[in-house]
Parts: structure tokens; sequence; C-alpha cells
């Protein structure tokens, strides 16, 4: 195997009918793919300067962990409604049937802190321009957003570019 997407398993009609599932676990579970892939996502962020490393619910928490820890900063998780203790701020967004929201507390990121946004995969783009919301909401700066998948059909990646976004995806996989 010599490329991320070689890793990851696709798991068809999951959670219903009509899903192809793609599954990082197994990714998760090799540590030479978890290693290129931590290296992969770092990789255009070189010399960069950032400050805070963030990652969204759940699998980013994964990924935004091994990444903090390699450029030694610290990391900040980005929750679902509820899950934080302590003053929180909040942001909604749309999910296909309803709205769903996310949560960071209120002193997690300082103005002007340069901040690196990190999940397992891109689909609509909801949960990460609510992660975004926040963090700019803080007066955290954006220094890009880095994903594992990107499912191009759905329209995540050119939602964040329209919001002046960098955005880096180690592979791409057609369907929903």
């Amino acid at each position: 195997m010599n490329d991320v997407k070689d890793y990851i398993r696709t798991i068809v009609d999951f959670p219903h009918e009509g899903i192809m599932f793609r599954d990082v676990t197994t990714l998760f579970a090799s540590p030479r793919g978890f290693r290129m892939t931590i290296d992969q996502m770092l990789h255009p962020y070189a010399g960069q300067r950032i400050d805070k490393v963030v990652g969204l619910e759940a699998r980013g928490f994964i990924i935004g962990g091994a990444i903090a820890h390699q450029l030694t900063l610290g990391f900040v998780p980005i929750r679902k409604k509820g899950k934080l203790p302590g003053a929180v701020l909040s942001e909604a967004y749309q999910l296909e049937y309803g709205e769903a929201v996310m949560e960071i507390h209120d002193d997690a990121i300082q103005p002007g802190e340069r901040v690196l946004v990190v999940d397992d995969l891109l689909a609509t783009g909801g949960t990460a321009a609510a992660g975004i919301k926040l963090i700019e909401r803080l007066g955290g700066e954006i220094v890009g957003c880095a994903f594992i998948v990107d499912l191009p059909e759905l329209g995540g990646r050119a939602l964040l570019e329209e919001m002046g976004l960098d955005v880096h995806v180690l592979c791409e996989f057609e369907g929903a």
C-alpha cells in the first residue's frame, strides 16, 4: 500500500442504503498508514506559524491530537452540543434533515492565534464551516483546513474555498 487511499475501507450501505461509507479506522489501525497520513497532512503547512490545532468531532480528535503532538502545539476540540463542560460558544448549521450545533470553550482560542483545522472527511462542509465560524468568533485566524478524504460531489471544498480558506485533502472518493 503506497497511498493513504489504499488504507481506507469502503462499507456499502452504511449507515443506510445508498451510502458508501469511507472508513478511516483501517487507516488509523495501520502504523505505516497513520504515520503517512499525519506527515502528508502537515507537509503543506511546514514553515508556517501555527499556534493551535483544532479537531472536529470525533475522528478529527485522533488526527488533530497526533498533529498537535508532532508540532508541539496545543489541541482544541470542537464538539457536538452538550459535550463540553464550562462556558462555550455555539454555532448551529444545517444538516440534510434538520439542524446540528457545534461548540467550543469560550477561552480555547485567543485573538490573533493562528489555527489549523483538521478532520477525517469533508462532505458538505457544514461541520467544518460551523467550526471555522466558532474559531473566528474567538478571534482566531485560520491557517488552513486539512482533511484525509474529500467527497467532491457534495461541495464541501467549494464551500470552504468560497469562505476564502486554504483546503488540503489527501484523497478523493466519488459518490456519497
